[in-house]
This record gives C-alpha cells, sequence and structure tokens, in this order.
C-alpha cells in the first residue's frame, strides 16, 4: 500500500537540508506500489522525480509535482560458491549498511566505498566510487521499471554505459526508468585495492589488512576531511574531477609544478576538483549561511537556512573562477533541482 502525502516539506529528504516542499509525496515500498501508483496517481501530467536518499540533489526552489520515493527494502543470495556471492538488493536500503553488511559476512569488493551516503538505488546511476573502486567493479545487474510501459527492464553490467560517475540511467534512461533492485557478485577469495596513498597510510595503524579494517580506515579518512550530512548540510563531493587533454596539463604543470594529476591513458589526464577550487581561493569561505568546507574544497555546505538558490550560485562563482583561472571547466556532479 502508498499513501499521498500533499505539501509535504523534503528538509528531511535531503542531505543539505534545504527546506522546500513537494506538492505530492509518495512513499512505495514494492515494484507493485509503483505500478498501482503510475495507473492511479491523478495530474499525470505533473512533474515526476524519483528520490532516493537525497544524497546527490540540491533542491532551489519548491517542486510542483510528485516526488516518489522508493523504499523497496531486502538483501537475497541469488547464487554462491567457494568464490564468490551474488545478491540482489532493494533500491532502498541504505548503501552504508549494505558495505557493513557485506563486511561482516566478509564479502569483499565495496569495503572502500564504506561512508558513502545515500540509497543502493542511486548507487548505480552515479556510478558512486572511492579509493580506486567503482560500484560497476561488482553490479551485475540493475533492475528497473520502465515508466511509459510499467514493465520490468533488466540490464547487465555491460548495457549499463558505465563511465566515471555516469552511467545510461544518469543518461539516455533519466526520467524514464525507475531502479527497484541492484544485483552484485562479491568475492569470498579476498583480493583488497589499496593503491590509493591515503588508504595505505592509514591501513598502517592497524595489526593485519582485513575487509573490517579497511572500512574502518576509509571511515576514519572520511570522518577527518568530510563533514556528517546530519551535522552540517551536504552532499558529498559537488563537483567530478575534470579531465583534459595531455597537452594542457603539461602546460598547467609547468606554470604549477605540485598540481596533482593522473594519466587516464588515450591523451588524457584527471585533475582533482578540490586541487583547482582551493588553488582559485576557496577552501574554508563562507558567504552567509553556506560556503566551502575547511577540509575538503569539493565539498559545499549549508550552516543553517540557506536556501538551494545560495549554494547553487555559490557553485557557478567557483566554477567562473576555475574556468579563469586554469581555463577548465569543472561540472557539478549534484542534480539541481
Amino acid at each position: 500500500m502508498f499513501e499521498i502525502k500533499e505539501n509535504i516539506s523534503l528538509k528531511n529528504y535531503n542531505t543539505f537540508r534545504i527546506d522546500v516542499k513537494s506538492r505530492f509525496f509518495v512513499e512505495c515500498t514494492s515494484s507493485k506500489d509503483i505500478v498501482d501508483f503510475l495507473k492511479t496517481r491523478k495530474s499525470p501530467n505533473l512533474p515526476l522525480l524519483v528520490l532516493g536518499g537525497g544524497s546527490n540533489v540540491l533542491f532551489t526552489q519548491d517542486f510542483d509535482g510528485y516526488i516518489l520515493r522508493p523504499s523497496i527494502k531486502g538483501i537475497e543470495i541469488i547464487n554462491e560458491s567457494d568464490v564468490d556471492i551474488t545478491v540482489r538488493v532493494g533500491a532502498g536500503e541504505d548503501w552504508d549498511e549494505f558495505v557493513a553488511y557485506c563486511v561482516e559476512r566478509n564479502w569483499g569488493g565495496i569495503e572502500n566505498l564504506s561512508l558513502i551516503p545515500g540509497n543502493v538505488g542511486t548507487c548505480p546511476i552515479q556510478n558512486i566510487g572511492a579509493y580506486g573502486v567503482e560500484v560497476k567493479d561488482v553490479i551485475s545487474e540493475v533492475e528497473t521499471l520502465n515508466l511509459s510501459t510499467l514493465k520490468s527492464v533488466n540490464y547487465k553490467n555491460n548495457e549499463c554505459e558505465f563511465a566515471y560517475r555516469d552511467s545510461i540511467f544518469k543518461q539516455k534512461l533519466k526520467g524514464t526508468h525507475i531502479i527497484t533492485h541492484v544485483t552484485f557478485k562479491l568475492q569470498k577469495q579476498l583480493v583488497f585495492k589499496l593503491d590509493y596513498g591515503k588508504l595505505k597510510d592509514e591501513l598502517k595503524r592497524f595489526d593485519k589488512v582485513n575487509l573490517t579494517n579497511i572500512r574502518q580506515a576509509v571511515i576514519d579518512i572520511r570522518d577527518s576531511k568530510l563533514p556528517k550530512p546530519e551535522e552540517i548540510g551536504n552532499a558529498g563531493s559537488f563537483f567530478k574531477n575534470p579531465v583534459i587533454e595531455k597537452p594542457k596539463a603539461i602546460e598547467l604543470l609547468s606554470q604549477y609544478e605540485n598540481m596533482p594529476s593522473y594519466d587516464q591513458g588515450m591523451g588524457k589526464v584527471k585533475i582533482p576538483a578540490g586541487w583547482l577550487i582551493e588553488k582559485a581561493g576557496w577552501k574554508g569561505r563562507r558567504i552567509g549561511s553556506t560556503g566551502v568546507h575547511e577540509n575538503q574544497a569539493l565539498v559545499l555546505v549549508n550552516y543553517g537556512g540557506s536556501s538551494g538558490s545560495e549554494i547553487y550560485k555559490l557553485a557557478t562563482e567557483i566554477q567562473k573562477s576555475v574556468k579563469n583561472m586554469f581555463d577548465i571547466d569543472i561540472a557539478m556532479e549534484v542534480n539541481i533541482v
């Protein structure tokens, strides 16, 4: 069953804690509920926005339409061998709670993605990643509901068009499909990914390397530099790391010898957006009730009472500064509504 509520505040449904209202709000706990709602809703021409954990969205105004929150729960073992295990997970499961669940059972593959906010259903859209791991590495299938036909459509990993912070669900299928379940293939014969420098250094504090200690090391690193959304409103990294042409990178390195850069092959180089923003003088700056976090320039924050339009204005000013200083465009990772 589902209930359609009216004029609901979204403050507790987005990690920026922006206090806007949605004309209609419905939470569905099964695929059938979603279908029933879509078949019976009044004013079907009103905009429809699917909202998961609200960790990658910035509301700049009230939403004159339907907010649909898929709260489908459940973790089901599909297949298991001595080498790996395949689990099907409801879109409404909390991502970090799922990571903890897997670590407790010694299932490897997503421990590096600890403490990323959001729900399981949103992780394929953004192809979340951290500390040398992307979720595409462990996803085997994504189950969706086509909003036009109300039929289930499954996408295998190679059909999801995963890329850096990107997927088919963020591009071609945006606004046309709802993710209901995600199937993961995790490892029982463990192979750790510890190439990321800070993670490797943090693990030196522990007596051994295992899933539990890797998860704790990631949590400790993130806690040391990222604000908790429940304490300071934020959506994690606000900007993507830009990938530029190698000649441009060489030119910049001649001017900024300490500029971090990561070869991506095919004549491309990735530059950390946080470094660019910090170099442009934004790290730790505060304008009214919004600002750039003092420990991580990628994170824009709402200190309390800020509007989404104020945060968006700050983001555009940062983009202009980086463009003027480095001639590099940095794209917003957060969805603007």
